[in-house]
């Protein structure tokens, strides 16, 4: 007989993390718009570009005024929060359209890096962990443990340009960035999809050595415990004692990872979509950065603040649901 969730406490979890988020939202905020305050970055001369050098400090004092630059940082702040919550995040300087149109035109081809990659890494690292963890100390578990300790340990971006080189330049078996072929004008499936390898591919490698060492260990472990000791005694076969038993008790550490790893992904994304011009948020962001842009910097912050949150509940929200020993109202 299945289990019935207690979608009662899950959802009293989720109000609490909900009403606690908004205060760490809004300190989010401020502190970017203290940030920017504090950047010898002009972004008045960031807008004014090239033109910039040469207007007189008249035209550039009005153009800081017409920005909203020179008001106190705190009016600046508060104007742009009670603007936000009614859906208007405001103009973004350096991409001079509306923030909004900014986020919702990139953010899409952001999250599908994201969740394949992710989806790539938490495949792959659990294969490969339960495999080495079937026999640790074997040739397969050395030479894993040895690649992931190595993947650990090398940049995003390292990856992208070997990955760049190798396959694009060297063999030539996939495009090398961008959303679609040089020739093409139009987003086609398949085309998205051949240009999704390399990037995802790169990404998922990034973030598999965490779940593959989890995974490793906690099925590692539950493969020593006695109640899969009797399982095996009693004549079960290895694959129902792996994924039946052993599996299930040794991904629970896993499903506190996947929450923990949500910034690392964000993180690696921005890197990896800088490398293979992949049309996300990433160039955005960096503009966003260099120009000061406090609109655009203040709703990146504050969606990437949202994922970290989002991918924390979830974890704990898969934990409890697994694990019901830990319940959702503690």
């Amino acid at each position: 007989m299945s289990r019935r969730l207690p979608w009662g406490a899950m959802a009293r979890m989720t109000g609490r993390r909900a009403l606690a988020a908004v205060p760490v939202l809004l300190g989010v905020t401020l502190a970017v718009f203290a940030v920017a305050e504090a950047s010898p970055f002009d972004p008045v001369k960031a807008y004014a570009g090239t033109a910039g050098l040469t207007a007189s400090q008249q035209n550039l004092d009005q153009l800081r005024h017409n920005l909203g630059v020179d008001q106190p940082l705190l009016t600046r702040w508060w104007e742009w929060l009670t603007s936000a919550a009614t859906g208007d995040l405001g103009d973004s300087a350096v991409m001079r359209r509306p923030v909004l149109d900014v986020i919702t035109e990139r953010l899409g081809w952001s999250v599908l890096l994201a969740a394949t990659a992710f989806a790539v890494a938490l495949a792959l690292g659990t294969l490969l962990g339960v495999l080495a963890a079937r026999r640790r100390g074997g040739l397969l578990d050395r030479t894993v443990t040895a690649l992931a300790y190595t993947l650990e340990a090398a940049p995003a971006f390292w990856l992208g340009l070997l990955a760049l080189w190798f396959f694009a330049l060297e063999l030539g078996v996939l495009p090398a960035g961008g959303l679609t072929d040089t020739a093409s004008d139009t987003v086609t499936p398949d085309q998205v999809a051949r240009h999704l390898v390399l990037p995802a591919l790169v990404l998922g490698a990034s973030q598999l050595p965490w779940f593959f060492l989890y995974v490793r260990q906690g099925v590692g472990d539950a493969l020593d415990e006695d109640p899969v000791r009797g399982a095996r005694a009693r004549g079960l076969a290895e694959r129902t004692v792996l994924t039946g038993h052993a599996l299930r008790s040794g991904m629970l550490p896993v499903l506190t990872l996947i929450g923990s790893r949500v910034p690392e992904v964000i993180t690696g994304a921005l890197l990896v979509e800088t490398v293979f011009s992949w049309p996300g948020i990433a160039a955005a962001t960096v503009q966003a950065a260099t120009a000061v842009d406090f609109p655009l910097l203040a709703a990146l912050t504050v969606l990437a603040t949202a994922a970290v949150l989002l991918g924390n509940l979830l974890s704990d929200l898969l934990y409890g649901i697994a694990d019901p020993r830990v319940g959702f109202d503690g």
